[in-house]
């Protein structure tokens, strides 16, 4: 019988998927004997005696798995992303999601070295004071392998730190907790709804609760950082009517 394509190594998930796309030529390494004894794969000879590999029925199988659960936690990571955007918006704050940012971190030398970051939520004051803006980042995670790896990466939360004054990892509940995520950064857990079909679909109608504040840090957000802010899009605000109704008298 074949596995359970969610307990394989991401290796083997990503060469099942090379396969799919390819002509199917061989590497012949340990991954691809494990996913042919696994009966993912199997072996094909040609007229003039050459081996390719084709990905079996339970290999489609296993892929179409993989979609599914990939587009699962897409959906989930979009839904809180525009809560926590939602959120940042009511407290008075403008939101941005999906931003590429440019950090700068410092190299083993002293010297300045740049770095990429794609904050899920951006944010800062709305107000007209430049040294009121206090620029937060939200990292959002709703999957516990995701948050690992992310952890994983000190040079990530470095951009991110560089980039504002308070960083937060809001979390799915039941994927971490506050002591999986470094002191630097803040904690909040998004807890699912309750009372609807679509709440128990997985949509974060619950609260968003704090398991540590993030530490408060002086920041002057950087001119690269402005013109970034400037050339995208915030999130839009909540629908308004066109003309609010009288008061009754």
């Amino acid at each position: 019988m074949p596995p359970d394509v969610l307990s394989l190594p991401p290796a083997h998930r990503a060469r099942l998927r090379q396969v799919w796309r390819s002509a199917g030529w061989p590497c012949q390494d340990m991954v691809e004997v494990e996913l042919l004894a696994a009966g993912l794969l199997e072996r094909v000879r040609d007229a003039a005696g050459r081996d390719t590999l084709r990905v079996t029925d339970a290999g489609v199988q296993a892929l179409d798995s993989l979609l599914r659960r990939n587009r699962g936690a897409r959906s989930l990571h979009e839904q809180l992303v525009l809560r926590v955007a939602r959120e940042m918006q009511r407290s008075g704050r403008i939101a941005w999601c999906g931003l590429a940012l440019r950090a700068p971190l410092a190299g083993p030398d002293g010297s300045t070295q740049w770095a990429m970051a794609m904050p899920d939520v951006y944010s800062i004051r709305h107000t007209s004071v430049e040294d009121y803006v206090e620029p937060i980042v939200h990292e959002i995670k709703v999957r516990r392998a995701d948050l690992l790896a992310d952890l994983r990466t000190p040079h990530k939360r470095a951009a991110y730190l560089a980039l504002s004054s308070q960083c937060w990892y809001v979390l799915k509940a039941g994927i971490g907790t506050a002591d999986d995520v470094p002191p630097e950064c803040g904690v909040l857990v998004a807890e699912p709804g309750r009372g609807t079909a679509a709440d128990e679909e997985g949509s974060f109608g619950g609260a968003l609760q704090v398991m540590r504040p993030a530490p408060r840090r002086s920041h002057r957000i950087a001119f690269s950082t402005w013109m970034a802010l400037a050339r995208s899009a915030a999130e839009p605000g909540a629908a308004q009517p066109d003309q609010w109704p009288l008061a009754p008298a």
